[in-house]
């Protein structure tokens, strides 16, 4: 096995995520070979004897990522708050080993999300600053005008700023709600949700279809699969409607200062 930084070695590990895992560096409580390191060193997880608070972590385990097609009355969590019976997703993933939750959805919204023993993975996917895509199907009350749709995308302030650019494009409806294609690179807490309340479009229901480009296809409601190498690489590539989005984040950004 090639040497890898110590980091991504105690995320692998189940020592924490690996933001976590770089401030125990810091700290001076990890050593490789007896001596101590600092951040940017390297290891070989097979070869080297790697101590973090005078225990020897193992080889890290064998990456793994799941797709699972969550249901409604799922929590999206490892682990539910004491007294809430509900139901949560490593229920439904029974998997040993810590799994990092990627795209977490609120109870009521559905579709796709990722599981992953990998921490570098799921911060590539997670972070802000790589624009990752997700995309949705929602449906909601009412018919939603033109002018709506260029609100939403646009971005609207929720508590004290403003939600990012984002593409919303109108599906085949029915007379009384309004079904959306919506593709956001952000995430706030029942933004969608929150959001159109706000214009005046109540949820009725959220499918998240993809993360990236990695759609739910046939995956059936509650079951999940492990995803292969190139699965994995089309979940990194962003829909195209990033370049959509780009652009209104631009377009908004002249408005401002004029």
């Amino acid at each position: 096995m090639p040497s890898e930084r110590v980091q991504k070695i105690m995320a692998q590990a189940d020592i924490g995520s690996r933001r976590a895992c770089e401030e125990i560096i810091r700290q001076g409580r990890v050593q490789v070979n007896g001596a101590v390191v600092s951040l940017g060193a390297k290891a070989d997880a097979a070869r080297d004897v790697i101590v973090v608070d005078g225990s020897r972590i193992g080889a890290p385990a064998k990456p793994i990522t799941i797709a699972l097609n969550k249901p409604k009355g799922i929590l999206s969590t490892n682990r539910a708050e004491a007294g809430d019976e509900r139901p949560t997703i490593r229920e439904l993933v029974e998997v040993p080993g810590h799994l990092f939750t990627i795209g977490r959805l609120d109870v009521d919204s559905e579709g796709l999300m990722i599981l992953t023993n990998d921490g570098e993975l799921a911060n590539r996917i997670t972070h802000p600053r790589y624009e990752h895509t997700k995309t949705y199907k929602v449906t909601v009350k009412g018919k939603v005008t033109r002018a709506t749709l260029e609100k939403w995308e646009s971005g609207i302030w929720l508590d004290d700023s403003r939600t990012a650019a984002c593409s919303v494009k109108v599906l085949p409806s029915t007379k009384r709600s309004t079904v959306l294609r919506v593709v956001m690179v952000e995430g706030r807490k029942r933004q969608i949700r929150r959001v159109a309340g706000a214009l005046g479009h109540p949820v009725i229901r959220i499918v998240r279809t993809h993360i990236g480009q990695l759609g739910l296809g046939t995956l059936r409601k509650g079951t999940w699969y492990q995803l292969a190498d190139d699965e994995i690489d089309f979940m990194l590539q962003p829909a195209p409607a990033l370049a959509e989005i780009r652009r209104k984040r631009r377009a908004r950004k002249r408005n401002a200062r004029q």
